[in-house]
């Protein structure tokens, strides 16, 4: 979602073990060396160890496309929690071995394949043999892989043992009843995390392979993830993803060291300050909190029955036989640079700024009450006729479909907050927290927020359906009739055409490449709600009419 933003090609940060984005540190390269001397010299074991997420499988991914022997066969094992039988049957399989009978036998088994490497052997062939994760290996199955290295000529071995684990495959090497296997290892490397130099240079070249052209990450913020992740790769790449996603939502084309913490914050589930920021209280702020806090416990007495979920509002009744006064709702509008803080009003609202609580203030914008200890809120949305669009985006792109959304905001203990935005006036936004609508400037929210977003809209036939080349009916004559009305522009030569044809295909393209959207051709969600927000549907809720304006 956000590669297009910072002019990438690709996610740089994926977890996948992709060879194309190995960094060769000065440790990353000693252990590429260390198995490239293994696959290429005669020996028995391989052994290669390191933390979890360091990058053994990428070294390793890495060898086996790039490095490996023109005349090599290799089998891979990755999941060695296996019995001898199903060990055996599995390095089998991998060469692609005949066991003609008794399959289920190791001897046959084994005699099967040392016929295999001693044919291969003749050929001028090299075996190999890679088992990952293999600190998983039982005893019996590393005495039997023992054994296997037994299987040689005069001169050389006929299979070549690559072991790949955890610290914990040292650990179980060192067995005394294992120390035969031990003494067969000729080449050890344990991989070491990356420095804090290496970090800042990992980040640079996975950014330069997705296509980066500057820099996106400040120094402090390349700092920043060294501390937070302690130089472990995989680490690094989830927390510089989360940052990308949050840099996104705040429309920022740099990551500083705010949002490195914000981003592991939402990985390790807790926040982690940086040692030079210190913790302060607002003294200013008490009294504002105070207030919000006190408004929150008394919607929350006053409007949360056990079998519904209502919001802070003046209901409306019909014909009351004697209409007793209700309390005028608090209605606390803050000003940013007076009032109490965002963060400090999502802590003090910590117990209605859950699923419930979001969901009710949600469906009140749409008329809609929404009951709680029953059917999923999507599901009584679609009751409604409405349906819920869950996605990560950017602030412009809230503006731009312009219907209230449950925002996920983050507090500086690292805890999350379900809000829902209702307004926009200016450079501030309405909030309903717990049902108190509350007024915060942009800037703020978009700083607790990595643009996580639900909200609801009301597709054309009552399903939100995609529409692309092929699609028929009532659907597509709906948004032929629908994009000529927003602009002449957008007409088709026969409007009431109920195929998608090429014709509309191109239409939809235009209009996707003037509103700023993704331009593959195709009706999804946010081109209809976007479609239905120019139109201004009647009953439609919208951020750009929020209720403290009204009032």
């Amino acid at each position: 979602m956000y590669t297009s933003f910072f002019g990438l090609n690709e996610k740089p940060f994926a977890i996948t073990p992709d060879p194309r984005y190995l960094f060769l540190s000065e440790r990353h390269g000693e252990a590429l060396a260390h198995l490239v001397y293994g696959v290429t010299e005669s020996g028995g074991f391989i052994q290669l160890t390191g933390e979890v997420g360091t990058g053994k499988t990428t070294l390793v991914r890495s060898l086996l496309l790039n490095k490996m022997p023109e005349n090599a066969d290799v089998a891979v094992v990755l999941n060695p929690q296996l019995s001898v039988i199903e060990f055996l049957a599995t390095i089998c399989e991998e060469l692609h071995i005949d066991v003609p009978h008794n399959k289920g036998s190791a001897k046959a088994l084994t005699d099967a394949l040392n016929r295999h490497l001693l044919k291969a052997h003749a050929a001028g062939r090299r075996t190999i043999l890679v088992v990952d994760e293999a600190q998983n290996l039982t005893p019996a199955v590393l005495e039997e892989v023992r054994l296997l290295t037994n299987l040689e000529t005069a001169k050389q071995k006929l299979l070549q043992i690559i072991l790949i684990g955890q610290e914990e495959l040292r650990d179980l090497l060192a067995r005394n009843d294992l120390r035969q296997l031990a003494q067969r290892i000729t080449a050890r490397y344990h991989l070491e995390p990356l420095s804090r130099d290496e970090t800042a240079s990992y980040i640079e070249h996975r950014l330069k392979v997705a296509g980066a052209l500057g820099e996106v990450f400040d120094g402090g913020a390349k700092k920043e993830v060294f501390r937070l992740s302690q130089g472990v790769p995989r680490l690094i790449n989830v927390i510089c993803d989360r940052a990308l996603l949050g840099a996104y939502a705040q429309e920022s084309r740099r990551v500083n060291p705010r949002l490195i913490r914000r981003a592991a914050a939402e990985v390790h589930g807790d926040f982690e300050r940086s040692p030079w920021v210190r913790r302060t209280a607002i003294a200013a702020g008490i009294i504002g909190v105070a207030v919000i806090a006190a408004s929150i416990w008394s919607v929350t007495q006053r409007e949360m029955p056990v079998s519904a979920v209502a919001v802070a509002e003046e209901p409306v009744v019909e014909t009351p036989p004697e209409p007793e006064p209700k309390p005028v709702e608090p209605v606390v509008e803050q000003k940013p640079e007076t009032g109490p803080s965002l963060d400090e009003q999502l802590k003090m609202a910590s117990d209605v700024t859950g699923t419930d609580y979001a969901l009710a203030a949600l469906f009140e914008t749409w008329g809609v009450e929404y009951r709680t200890g029953g059917r999923g809120g999507c599901a009584q949305a679609a009751d409604a006729g409405l349906t819920c669009l869950y996605q990560r985006g950017s602030w412009s792109g809230l503006r731009q479909m312009d219907r209230p959304a449950i925002l996920t905001l983050v507090d500086s203990s690292g805890n999350d907050h379900e809000v829902v935005l209702t307004g926009i006036i200016g450079g501030n936004a309405e909030l309903s927290l717990g049902g108190v609508r509350v007024t915060h400037a942009v800037a703020d929210i978009t700083d607790a927020w990595f643009g996580q977003f639900m909200l609801l809209w009301r597709p054309p036939a009552g399903t939100a359906v995609s529409l692309g080349p092929g699609s028929q009916g009532g659907d597509v004559a709906w948004l032929r009739n629908s994009l000529a009305a927003i602009d002449g522009r957008y007409a088709s030569a026969d409007v009431q055409s109920e195929t998608f044809d090429a014709e509309l295909e191109q239409l939809v393209r235009t209009f996707q490449r003037d509103h700023r959207l993704d331009v593959d051709g195709l009706a999804g969600q946010q081109t209809q709600i976007i479609i239905n927000s120019l139109l201004a549907v009647e009953g439609t809720p919208r951020l750009s009419t929020p209720r403290l304006a009204q009032d």
